[in-house]
């Protein structure tokens, strides 16, 4: 088999991995005391949801894809908000949607040189232990508390898409003693160009405090954190927007690893919600990249914004049980 075709098709057998991982889960979720993932006054046949999921997901992939975001920040809100699964199974469900498609890209982004060990290592040991910490939080707290911090958060990250900047290569003039100590540095070639492009990083130390906050807002929403990995990675710390894209996507796949054995250990993460998710985000992809030739970045920026802003206002007023829409 081609390397091309492992690299299309990475997905695939990270989702494979998931699901044989999961069914013994599934099996287990009673035992850990979840609660019922569906509501069991529910009108609706079982079966529906999971075929529902599927094709909100493959909406949903395409539109991350066009938009520039992981699926877990779309995932989360729009799920928990519209449909009537428990908070806790959505965010377990959340953080291994965005896991997949960074197990999928990791190992091409590392191959090419774009995602950084020297940079990510050092960000990962932090994210992901305060990952575990925030899970462990989330999951302890009233589901109404989560739902209207998550409705909160996401509005956030509404005002963060919308009134963040992007700098291809940020001016870094010198790099900072902790920089210097622990070798963050590099060089990429940037095809564009032709040219290779030395980086290097400043205020490592405020960068590294901040993913202790972003770290632990990942586990106890299982939003996934690539909407802030990368402004604090290319604004604050100054890598190149490359560079920070790759290594954001890199670092999911740690992140959100360590978040996601506490959902599975509390019998969070079940086949049912998880199969259907995987395969129409990754299906949805697939088509997103294509229709990523041709489709405008402005309208796609603005539908996504528009997107997750409801999710946000709808997860919000469910938090607050004050029913909108």
């Amino acid at each position: 088999m081609s390397k091309s075709i492992v690299q299309k098709f990475g997905g695939i057998y990270a989702f494979l991995i998931c699901a044989l991982t999961l069914s013994p889960v599934w099996a287990l979720a009673s035992e850990a005391g979840a609660s019922a993932p569906v509501p069991v006054d529910s009108d609706m046949a079982w079966w529906m949801w999971p075929l529902i999921l599927l094709v909100v997901t493959f909406v949903m992939g395409i539109v991350a894809v066009l938009g520039g975001v992981g699926g877990g920040v779309l995932y989360v809100p729009i799920i928990s908000g519209f449909f009537p699964f428990h908070l806790d199974f959505v965010r377990g469900t959340g953080l291994l949607v965005a896991l997949s498609g960074a197990l999928a890209a990791g190992p091409g982004l590392l191959k090419m040189n774009m995602a950084s060990l020297r940079l990510a290592i050092p960000v990962a040991l932090i994210a992901s232990t305060m990952a575990i910490v925030g899970a462990m939080v989330g999951l302890a707290l009233p589901t109404n508390i989560v739902q209207t911090l998550l409705g909160a958060t996401i509005l956030g990250i509404v005002v963060i898409m919308f009134t963040a900047k992007k700098s291809e290569y940020p001016e870094v003039k010198e790099a900072d003693t902790l920089s210097s100590a622990l070798r963050i540095t590099g060089i990429y070639h940037e095809a564009s160009s032709g040219q290779d492009i030395n980086w290097k990083v400043h205020r490592t130390p405020l960068g590294l405090a901040t993913f202790i906050i972003i770290g632990f807002m990942a586990g106890m929403f299982g939003l996934g954190a690539g909407w802030a990995n990368v402004p604090v990675l290319n604004l604050m710390m100054g890598a190149p927007l490359k560079i920070s894209v790759a290594t954001s996507k890199f670092l999911l796949s740690i992140t959100d690893t360590s978040a996601a054995w506490i959902y599975m250990n509390k019998g969070c993460v079940i086949p049912m919600m998880v199969i259907p998710s995987l395969i129409g985000i990754m299906l949805g992809s697939f088509v997103g990249v294509r229709i990523l030739k041709v489709a405008k970045p402005t309208f796609i920026r603005w539908m996504v914004i528009t997107i997750l802003a409801f999710a946000g206002i709808k997860a919000l007023t469910k938090g607050l049980g004050i029913d909108l829409f």
